[in-house]
């Protein structure tokens, strides 16, 4: 029993934020930083994810959970495997959503944040619907709030959006959409932005602090990103590596998912100015230092480049009608913030030539750029905290 004339500090606020990585490692690394910011002012975060271990992810101050592991099949990607590679089956769905459930039970978040839940991830509805129920159910009803990215996958199956609309409506308090509306605005990438206004919340792009330059200095950094579909892209730069000047130096970094054989295989064959590594924890501070960046179009390489402020090349990932990178690149060269290769131009030849072009370009020109709000993290914190003491939304 407290001491007469003593008050308790308050609890913190208990969150739990669920993120899937099916193939790339991208919206795992975005929600490890809104998570750390969470953490930073103050709230106790749970991260639950259930993707294939990530290599040094480790969020500072943010307790993390996992569910059984899942990702997307690497002959199908509509298909959904375990860590084995075996196709899922009810009964692995039935133990993930269970498991879930459990967490939340244990928890008891006063706010539950989906990454990309209803907008992306459907796949995942075996075990988020049912987790909306319990949400739903729960006498001190948790907020529940979505993370999206600016730009999303545009749908051309008849009625999605407004399923995924009718979703948000009837069960989430707030839509945090991670970008700045100078740059895009919802309503360009999902039909139904404006029945869903009034919940919806621009936080700035979510990037990671400003990196002190790394000791190694490249002219060129080439990165494919997870590395699971950047393998196109990691040759092409080798063999224009070739065609370019000796005197360029260049680090070409594939991804913890570029399949071992075309690593070694390209390993085997490395020029003398070119250093080939899977990962490198001080990418960021390798473009401060870089006279161009050359990769796809991920939300999160973007931000470390508009970060870095290096000239930038960009090869969207645009196979299997996939339209999310190739509208960020677009927006970006529109602006005068990157160039634009297409996938289907890609080659050793192309990549050369472009590159040639960047390095010859004007400095004036490229001190000139627009700013992009890059405060994602925090803003983002301090929008949850806000909506946590505002309250969940009344039924």
């Amino acid at each position: 029993m407290a001491a007469a004339g003593v008050s308790r500090r308050p609890r913190a606020s208990r969150i739990l934020f669920h993120v899937q990585h099916l193939l790339g490692i991208g919206h795992l690394m975005r929600a490890g930083r809104i998570a750390e910011a969470l953490a930073g002012r103050g709230m106790d975060v749970t991260l639950v994810s259930g993707g294939l271990p990530v290599k040094g992810f480790s969020p500072v101050g943010v307790r993390r959970l996992e569910l059984p592991a899942m990702a997307v099949g690497t002959k199908n990607f509509g298909e959904l495997v375990d860590a084995d590679g075996q196709v899922l089956d009810d009964a692995y769905r039935q133990r993930r959503s269970a498991l879930l459930l459990q967490m939340f039970h244990d928890i008891e978040p006063d706010c539950v944040i989906l990454e990309a839940f209803p907008f992306g991830r459907r796949q995942l509805r075996f075990e988020l619907l049912p987790l909306i129920e319990a949400i739903e159910s729960r006498q001190n009803r948790p907020v529940l709030l979505t993370s999206v990215r600016d730009i999303l996958q545009r749908r051309t199956k008849p009625g999605r959006d407004e399923e995924t609309a009718s979703l948000i409506t009837r069960h989430f308090d707030g839509v945090l959409v991670h970008g700045d509306p100078q740059f895009a605005t919802l309503d360009e990438s999902f039909s139904c932005a404006a029945t869903i206004a009034d919940r919806i919340s621009y936080t700035g792009l979510v990037c990671a602090p400003l990196a002190e330059p790394s000791p190694l200095q490249v002219d060129i950094v080439v990165s494919a990103g997870g590395g699971a579909v950047g393998d196109r892209l990691v040759k092409a730069a080798l063999q224009a590596a070739g065609e370019l000047p000796s005197e360029l130096s260049w680090c070409i970094i594939g991804g913890p998912n570029l399949q071992q054989a075309h690593y070694a295989s390209m390993a085997r064959e490395l020029p003398d100015n070119v250093l080939l590594e899977r990962f490198r924890a001080d990418f960021p501070g390798l473009l401060r230092n870089a006279r161009v960046s050359v990769s796809q179009a991920g939300y999160n390489t973007m931000g470390d480049i508009l970060q870095a402020g290096c000239r930038a090349i960009l090869v969207p990932y645009s196979v299997g009608g996939e339209t999310e990178q190739a509208d960020r690149a677009a927006r970006l060269q529109e602006l005068g913030l990157a160039e634009v290769l297409a996938e289907d131009q890609l080659s050793s030849a192309t990549l050369a030539a472009l590159i040639r072009q960047v390095l010859s370009g004007d400095d004036a020109a490229a001190a000139a750029r627009p700013g992009l709000d890059t405060r994602g993290a925090a803003q983002t914190a301090e929008i949850v905290q806000s909506l946590i003491t505002t309250g969940a939304r009344q039924a």
